[in-house]
């Protein structure tokens, strides 16, 4: 057996051990793979749960109902609060605490009130190196992590998931429309939409790999170094402009580094060290 199955193996020994199982299913890849080995070896003693919120964005839900459908896994939709907390509206760097703290919470309450013996979630190998305050909820919750368990990676899942004819296999990642707000400027519904908005219209003129960082009254449009020349043309800088100036920004600008994953971390992760 190569490394890979070897770790194939060990997630599917590992969740086969478990009487029942909940996963929390955003529709990304990891938690897409999670939901479809839990059922592989569970059977329909799982259930992949989604939770719907405004920081959840109406492309996430179709392409989470979508892969769900093609996979054939049991998937249910759930609503969570996290909006109603100050202490996630204030939007400092452990926001994502309180997300993952009231996501779990409301796990809990499934799992106990339906009988599922224990709740597992998509973090990976990769996602140790990066500021992820939600973990520590998860480890509160005792939230199992078997991806992490098995020891595999995200190129290593997107393989696996391609194996498996997951639809999402090699979808860009894609985390809460409210990481896209800079820390200190407080979420809110109407600037959550108006992220949303600004991505499907950067969507639709044929980007791939994005974000849309709202910062305040100036909007930081970060695309893939693949793409950034195509946007750097005077005809596209001036369709990105007639975007996000009607959006309510007073400037619009591209970063010249690019799309980078968890971009307003990198400070923070220096200040760790």
């Amino acid at each position: 057996m190569t490394e890979l199955e070897l770790k194939q193996q060990r997630l599917h020994d590992e969740l086969g051990r478990l009487p029942s199982l909940l996963v929390a299913y955003s529709g990304g890849v990891d938690s897409a793979y999670l939901a479809h080995a839990a059922y592989q070896a569970l059977g329909g003693r799982m259930l992949a749960v989604t939770a719907l919120s405004a920081s959840y964005s109406a492309l996430d839900r179709k392409e989470a109902e979508r892969c769900a459908q093609r996979a054939a896994f049991p998937h249910q939709f759930i609503t969570t609060d996290e909006l109603n907390d100050p202490d996630y509206q204030a939007n400092n760097p452990d926001r994502c605490y309180f997300c993952k703290d009231e996501l779990f919470r409301k796990l809990d309450e499934m799992a106990a009130q339906r009988g599922f013996a224990a709740v597992a979630y998509g973090v990976n190998v990769d996602d140790q190196g990066d500021w992820r305050p939600g973990q520590r909820a998860a480890r509160e919750h005792q939230v199992l992590t078997p991806l992490l368990d098995a020891g595999l990676t995200k190129v290593e899942i997107r393989e696996l998931a391609r194996g498996a004819q997951l639809p999402v296999w090699d979808r860009p990642a894609s985390a809460c429309l409210s990481s896209r707000i800079a820390y200190g400027i407080p979420v809110t519904p109407e600037r959550l939409a108006v992220v949303e908005k600004g991505e499907e219209a950067v969507r639709a003129l044929g980007f791939r790999h994005f974000r849309v960082r709202h910062h305040d009254k100036l909007v930081r449009l970060e695309i893939a170094p693949a793409e950034l020349p195509r946007a750097l043309t005077p005809e596209m800088a001036q369709k990105l402009v007639e975007i996000f100036k009607p959006l309510g920004f007073a400037f619009v600008t591209l970063d010249l580094e690019g799309y980078r994953q968890g971009s307003f971390n990198s400070a923070l992760i220096e200040i760790k060290r």
